[in-house]
């Protein structure tokens, strides 16, 4: 089974869960992310089912608008009933390695808002231990260097990430960031690791979700789609 028909699989499987427990989940939160654009395909139909979302990215609002979604601004909403977003690594724990896409930022910020966490992925985001999938980090730019030194004392390699379109160019976030994408680090204790990191200066977030982890995994494999509570 193709990558693609399992990130389908889940994204189909949520909507049924959303729309299971319909009257529970009226105010969505929603990620960013090629697992998240097929949620927001299948739950399309749907759209005005729901009295509104709470988008991570300008990417995901721009899809939501397209299809119809009332798009919400965070700032109006007390709290979300649930978020529906990716993982480019999670554990058997629900903690999760977050921000491949470069939204970090703003899928903690709306993961916070929410009550329940439901992460949606296929099999090969499921890890024993996190760190093999590089950790994004998203930094003032005026604090890269400093950041990327301190990060090199913990044993990490860090890569400035640069754009898709232009590699002579940094990629920025929505937040005007930049993101070092840190390999070699060995996460055992996620929850501290990810404290650690958000007092260094300059460090606007960090894609270690410990302290916002998921509470049910959608995941599928070759043999179908499981869906785990932790």
């Amino acid at each position: 089974m193709h990558q693609d028909e399992q990130k389908a699989l889940v994204a189909n499987e949520a909507v049924h869960v959303l729309l299971k427990h319909e009257t529970a989940f009226q105010i969505l939160g929603i990620g960013t992310g090629s697992t998240v654009n097929f949620f927001i395909e299948a739950l399309a139909p749907h759209a005005k089912s729901f009295k509104g979302v709470v988008s991570s990215s300008q990417a995901s609002t721009e899809r939501l608008l397209q299809k119809g979604f009332t798009v919400l601004d965070a700032n109006n909403v007390v709290s979300l009933d649930v978020y529906i977003d990716g993982a480019d690594e999670i554990n058997p724990q629900g903690v999760m390695l977050k921000g491949g896409g470069g939204a970090l930022t703003r899928e903690k910020i709306v993961a916070s808002m929410a009550k329940v966490f439901i992460c949606i992925c296929d099999s090969s985001k499921q890890v024993a231990l996190l760190g093999q999938f590089p950790l994004p980090i998203e930094v003032i730019p005026l604090a890269s260097q400093k950041v990327t030194q301190y990060l090199e004392k913990l044993g990490g390699v860090v890569r400035l990430r640069k754009s898709k379109t232009d590699a002579s160019q940094n990629f920025v976030t929505d937040n005007a960031g930049w993101i070092l994408d840190v390999s070699g680090l060995k996460i055992t204790d996620p929850k501290a690791l990810e404290m650690e990191l958000n007092q260094i200066p300059g460090v606007i977030c960090n894609g270690i979700f410990a302290q916002n982890k998921a509470q049910l995994l959608i995941v599928s494999s070759q043999h179908g789609v499981e869906t785990i509570q932790f």
